[in-house]
C-alpha cells in the first residue's frame, strides 16, 4: 500500500475499496479485475483507489494479507482461555467457516490464478509461522489427553484438517451447511479429545 489511512472517512474508503476488489476478484478472476472496475464499483474515484495501491497485484495482495488478518484473529480467539473450552472450539469452526465465506470463489482465485508480488514470499513464510504458532496456542488451551505431549505435530494436524474441510466445502458451495458445521465441530472436539495411547 502507497499509504495507510488515518481518519474514519480514509478507513471507510479502503474498506470499500477492498471489498469491491474480493467481490470482482470471485466474479471475475484475476484476468477480469481492473482497477476501474473495482474504483467504479466501491464508488470511489480512481484516484482515491490510486493513492492506496499502484496498481492491481497491490491490491489483490491487500486483499489476501486481509484474508490471513482474518484467520489469525479467527485462531486467537479459539485459544481464548477466559472462554469455556466449548467455546473456543466454537470459536474456531464458526470462526474459520466465517472467514471462508465471505468470499468463497475469491478465495479459490488467490489459491490458484493470482500471480505472486516480490513481497508475496515474506507475507506467506510470516502468516504460516504465525499460523502455526496459534494452533498450537489452541491444542495447549484445549486439548486432552494424549495430545499435550506432542502439541507441535498436533498442532499442524489440526490445521490441516480445519483448512482441508473449510476449503473443500468453500470451492463446493456447502460452506453455509449446518451439517457440515456440525461435523467439523465433531471432528474437532474429537481430536482435542484423543485418548492417551497405551503402551
Amino acid at each position: 500500500m502507497r499509504k495507510r489511512p488515518k481518519q474514519a472517512r480514509s478507513r471507510a474508503t479502503l474498506e470499500a475499496i477492498l471489498e469491491a476488489a474480493a467481490h470482482i476478484l470471485g466474479e471475475r478472476g484475476w484476468e477480469g479485475i481492473t482497477t476501474n472496475v473495482v474504483a467504479e464499483v466501491a464508488g470511489v474515484s480512481i484516484g482515491s483507489l490510486y493513492q492506496y495501491f499502484p496498481h492491481k497485484l497491490a491490491l489483490v495482495e491487500a486483499v489476501r494479507r486481509r484474508h490471513f488478518d482474518d484467520v489469525l484473529a479467527v485462531l486467537c480467539a479459539a485459544a481464548d482461555s477466559r472462554l469455556p473450552r466449548a467455546r473456543r472450539i466454537e470459536a474456531l469452526v464458526d470462526g474459520m467457516i466465517s472467514v471462508h465465506r465471505r468470499y468463497p470463489a475469491a478465495h479459490r482465485v488467490l489459491l490458484e490464478e493470482t500471480p505472486r508480488g516480490k513481497e508475496t514470499g515474506a507475507v506467506h513464510d510470516r502468516f504460516a509461522v504465525t499460523l502455526h504458532q496459534r494452533y498450537e496456542a489452541i491444542v495447549k488451551a484445549n486439548a486432552r489427553g494424549a495430545l499435550s505431549d506432542h502439541t507441535h505435530l498436533a498442532a499442524r494436524v489440526l490445521a490441516a484438517a480445519v483448512a482441508g474441510v473449510v476449503h473443500e466445502a468453500a470451492s463446493q458451495g456447502t460452506l453455509q451447511s449446518d451439517g457440515l458445521r456440525l461435523e467439523l465441530l465433531k471432528l474437532v472436539e474429537s481430536y482435542l479429545s484423543a485418548p492417551p495411547q497405551s503402551a
